[in-house]
């Protein structure tokens, strides 16, 4: 189906996601707070009179939460969970602000940008390793709508197959593999995603599944129909043999270079 023709079904229902993210029993918290003093009173009553005065109109743009899973290009062991939320702009170009849980207290820890394979073939060479292909994480179910009706959520995946996203990470508030940082430090982490099973690291995606409620084994094979739009892309193969226990793939991910279907 073209988004066109989905578009108003979609919005509706993404705009329940957020709706519906506050009140949702399953939430997912910060891991530890961030470093400095509790608020002052001071403090409380100029943001009441901020909410009050000044506008938050990008914000307001928000329209699509999702949750996955990224390893950072330059050292794949480490890996966070990442909540998504992010603003179509047009056809083919969104944008999103990620943190590490969907509370009022959750943290800002990075940006992705998200691209259709058109876009995606109008890159120099040398600006494609910053892009990540997503059909691995679509097909295989680690990417979810939470609160989405599953038509809708699958709607929106047929939506997202073949692109790719720019992503970095500009604090370590939550990842497998290094300790986590109290404050934003040091350089950002380019990350990348996940493009073959056995990638995550043990419980990873198990843990994020019990939270939230989803069942990534059964989204897998209700995505299985997409795998027919699917197109061999650039970076599944990336960063294969840098995880111990990289091996194989649903049907339809496959790399540009392998030129064969995983």
């Amino acid at each position: 189906m073209k988004f066109r023709a989905l578009h108003s079904f979609r919005l509706v229902f993404l705009l329940m996601t957020l709706a519906l993210g506050g009140c949702n029993s399953n939430n997912t918290p910060p891991k530890q707070p961030v470093e400095g003093d509790q608020k002052t009173t001071k403090t409380k009553t100029l943001e009441e009179g901020a909410k009050l005065l000044q506008p938050t109109t990008p914000l307001g743009q928000i329209d699509i939460y999702l949750v996955g899973f990224h390893p950072m290009k330059d050292d794949p062991s480490v890996q966070m969970e990442a909540h998504h939320y992010c603003h179509q702009m047009n056809e083919d170009f969104a944008q999103c602000v990620l943190f590490d849980g969907n509370t009022k207290d959750a943290q800002l820890n990075g940006i992705e940008y998200i691209i259709s394979e058109k876009l995606y073939k109008t890159l120099p060479s040398g600006e494609r390793q910053y892009w990540h292909p997503h059909n691995y994480e679509i097909l295989s179910g680690q990417l979810i709508a939470p609160n989405l009706p599953d038509a809708a959520e699958h709607a929106l995946m047929a939506q997202k197959i073949n692109s790719y996203g720019k992503t970095w990470h500009v604090w370590m508030t939550d990842s497998q593999g290094k300790p986590v940082d109290r404050i934003p430090l040091g350089t950002p982490h380019l990350a990348w995603s996940f493009n073959h099973d056995g990638e995550a690291v043990p419980g990873l995606v198990e843990k994020r599944d019990r939270r939230l409620t989803v069942d990534s084994t059964k989204k897998r094979q209700d995505r299985a129909d997409l795998a027919s739009n699917a197109h061999a892309q650039g970076g599944v193969d990336e960063l294969k043999h840098q995880f111990r226990n990289s091996d194989g793939a649903p049907a339809g991910v496959r790399d540009i270079k392998a030129g064969a279907e995983r």
